[in-house]
């Protein structure tokens, strides 16, 4: 099949969205698809690059001036190259994978061609409202968050199928979005290299506690920090801080006045080789993020055959398996937080033990079934031709 995925976001970027986009891209090349994306420049001009196979179409973008690390496409910039690029391509499927302003105009060029159309959801408000230049809290938040669900509801409602990550973020697109029969699809992920990675480190002299993320708001990395520095007085541990973003400097100043920075490390973003390394070398991986509607990077530790300590919240419940592979805790809950690591820090043969039971619980998500999955709707939509979905 020619298959056309339109993205918001996509590698260099990273984030989860991107790289799953990149994931699925590649995936679908790998079993002999012909493959185009459509995503925002990584440095401003229109250009087409070829990435492991796939022809990435890149649009016009500008930085967002209130956040270093995005770029965003306006409208009026990039109407037109995204309607020139289905039309030249002329892909059997389109797959969006976001309702923002690539996503928006691929839903809207794919319905005005009669093209079958697929859109996936990552998106929750929730996961924007910190990156506004002005503070939106309390009612004014909700309202936000309201809107920006409706619109989502009115770009996606064009698509024969919608699918999201898991149970939980389908159940969040028929109570806020009104989009019901969304399908529930693991973004997946190869194993391989991530339990190669912990097979090949070495034995760390002190237990490594490891975050992977964007460093914003919703992430509550502080939360982590203040539940490292309020661990047992003498136990060893040092914490390894993946990824960058707003709040970078914020949480630096924290781990100084926590008393911990000689037992913390930020590195900041990583080439792949690199993140590898951090997964397999780590004792503990934590994600305190509260609006997560998979987290990618929880697969990714758990490949590698880590325990888990996790926010209980959203779809992180769906992963983490309280005395399995792993604890959560209340959102906040800072001592609740610090016992959990405490515990399994505490106890090498439980790690052992709830990292086994990781790597057993990823096999459910494995990136074949989730390419199957999708070549399978891909053929299903074509074959209804794409008709568009009603209101609920």
């Amino acid at each position: 099949m020619k298959i056309l995925i339109g993205c918001d976001t996509y590698p260099t970027d990273v984030n989860g969205a991107a790289r799953f986009a990149e994931r699925l891209a590649v995936g679908l090349v790998g079993r002999g698809h012909e493959v185009h994306v459509v995503a925002p420049s990584t440095v401003g001009p229109v250009g087409i690059e070829e990435r492991d196979g796939v022809t990435v179409h890149r649009v016009r973008s500008v930085r967002y001036p209130f956040h270093e690390e995005f770029r965003i496409c306006l409208p009026w910039q990039i109407r037109s190259q995204v309607r020139a690029v289905i039309e030249r391509v002329r892909p059997d499927v389109v797959h969006a994978q976001a309702h923002f302003v690539v996503g928006r105009y691929v839903c809207r060029s794919a319905a005005d061609l009669g093209i079958p159309l697929v859109a996936t959801n990552h998106f929750m408000p929730e996961n924007l409202t910190d990156q506004v230049p002005v503070p939106v809290h309390g009612r004014i938040e909700r309202f936000a968050c309201s809107l920006a669900w409706r619109d989502l509801a009115r770009v996606f409602r064009q698509a024969g199928i919608v699918t999201a990550p898991t149970p939980r973020a389908t159940e969040l697109l028929a109570t806020r979005a009104g989009l019901t029969g969304a399908l529930p699809i693991s973004c997946g992920i190869d194993a391989e290299p991530y339990a190669a990675a912990a097979a090949a480190a070495p034995a760390n002299d002190v237990p490594r506690i490891l975050f992977v993320g964007r460093l914003d708001q919703e992430k509550r990395v502080g939360e982590l920090i203040d539940a490292c520095a309020s661990l047992r007085a003498g136990t060893p541990f040092h914490l390894e801080i993946v990824g960058d973003g707003t709040m970078r400097e914020q949480w630096k100043a924290q781990v100084r006045s926590r008393g911990i920075a000689d037992r913390t490390t930020f590195r900041g973003f990583v080439s792949e080789s690199e993140l590898l390394e951090a997964y397999g070398r780590c004792d503990v991986f934590c994600m305190p993020g509260v609006a997560e509607l998979q987290s990618l990077v929880t697969l990714e530790s758990m490949s590698a055959g880590k325990p888990v300590v996790a926010a209980d919240a959203m779809a992180l419940p769906h992963l983490v398996h309280p005395g399995r592979n792993g604890w959560l805790f209340t959102p906040g809950d800072v001592p609740e937080f610090a016992t959990r690591i405490q515990a399994l820090l505490d106890d090498p043969d439980m790690r052992r033990r709830m990292g086994q039971a990781s790597r057993e619980i990823v096999r459910r998500h494995s990136l074949d079934a989730t390419l199957d999955r999708f070549e399978e709707l891909y053929r299903q939509v074509c074959a209804t031709g794409g008709q568009g979905r009603r209101a609920a």
